[in-house]
C-alpha cells in the first residue's frame, strides 16, 4: 500500500488524540524529528502531533534518496504532501524549523486542503545578503562553508554545530546537534546544504495566504532578526514573535517559551 510505504519511508510518528486538530513538526538540516521532543508533551496535550524524518534523515528509508530529487526544495516540500495524504490530514498546522519553514510554504501550495496554517521557526528565505536584504551571509561566506563542509564534514559539523546553536554556556546542546549532524550520511548532508544555502525562496512568501506565526530568536547567527522582520512583513496574513533565546535550534534550547508560542498562536488561529 502506497501509505504504508510512505509512512516507513518517512518514519511517521503520529501521537496526541487522534480526533484532535494536527500538528506537523518539520526538522531542518541535519537533524530529524528527534529535535522536537521537548515539546512534543506540550502539545500532545491537546493535539494529534505528527513526527517524520525527510528522506535522507533519521530513521527514514536511506534507499529512497535520489539527488535529483533532494537538490531543491520541492523535493522535500513532496515528502511533506506525501505524509499529509498519507494521514488524510485536513486543515493541519505545519511547523517548519529553518529550511523547513520554507518547504512548508511549498507544501501549502501542493497539497492547501491539508494545511491551514503555517508555524515558522527560525526561518530564512534567502541565507546570502542582497541589495535592500540581509540574509546574514555574504556571498563568499557560504561558498566557504559549503567548500568546508564538502571537504571534511565531520569536522565541519563539529566546528558549526556549536556555533549554530549558540548557547556556549550549555555546551551539551552543541554537543547535540553536532551529533546529528555526524549521524547524517556525508553525501546527502552535502546535497541538503546546498538545497538549504543556495535557495532563494524570498519571491514564494507572496503566496502564503493562511495564518502564519513567525517565531524568531533574539539572537540567532543564522537567521538574523532583520530576516524575521522581513519574512513579517512579505506575509500579510503572519505574526511575529521574537522569543528570548539565543540560537538558532530554540525547541532544545528554550522548548517551553517556544512551545507555549506555538499554543497561543493554534488557540488564537482564526
Amino acid at each position: 500500500m502506497v501509505v504504508m510505504d510512505v509512512q516507513r519511508r518517512n518514519n511517521i510518528t503520529v501521537t496526541g488524540p487522534a480526533d484532535a486538530p494536527a500538528v506537523v513538526l518539520a526538522h531542518g538540516f541535519g537533524c530529524d524529528q528527534n529535535m522536537w521532543r521537548l515539546i512534543v508533551p506540550a502539545l500532545a496535550a491537546r493535539h494529534r502531533v505528527v513526527l517524520f524524518d525527510y528522506v535522507g534523515s533519521g530513521g527514514s528509508d536511506l534507499s529512497a534518496w535520489s539527488e535529483e530529487r533532494y537538490s531543491s526544495l520541492d523535493g522535500y516540500a513532496q515528502d511533506v504532501a506525501d505524509v499529509c495524504e498519507a494521514l488524510d490530514l485536513e486543515d493541519a498546522v505545519f511547523v517548519g524549523h529553518s529550511v523547513s519553514a520554507m518547504v512548508g510554504v511549498l507544501a501549502a501550495r501542493i497539497v492547501p486542503e491539508s494545511i491551514g496554517a503555517l508555524v515558522m521557526v527560525a526561518p530564512s528565505p534567502c541565507y546570502i545578503d542582497d541589495e535592500g536584504y540581509r540574509g546574514g551571509f555574504a556571498a563568499e561566506d557560504i561558498d566557504e562553508l559549503l567548500a568546508s563542509l564538502e571537504s571534511n564534514y565531520l569536522g565541519w559539523s563539529s566546528a558549526m554545530a556549536p556555533v549554530i546553536m549558540g548557547n556556549p554556556d550549555r555546551p551539551e546542546l552543541g554537543q547535540e546537534l553536532t551529533n546529528s549532524f555526524c549521524a547524517t550520511d556525508p553525501d546527502i548532508a552535502r546535497v541538503f546544504a546546498r538545497t538549504t544555502f543556495l535557495t532563494d525562496s524570498r519571491g514564494d512568501l507572496e503566496s502564503v495566504t493562511v495564518p502564519t506565526l513567525v517565531l524568531e530568536c533574539a539572537q540567532d547567527v543564522i537567521a538574523p532578526r532583520e530576516v524575521g522582520a522581513y519574512v513579517h512583513a512579505a506575509i500579510p496574513s503572519s505574526r511575529l514573535v521574537t522569543l528570548d533565546a539565543i540560537g538558532h535550534c530554540p525547541q532544545l534550547s528554550a522548548p517551553e517559551a517556544t512551545a507555549r508560542a506555538i499554543l497561543d498562536f493554534l488557540d488564537t488561529r482564526p
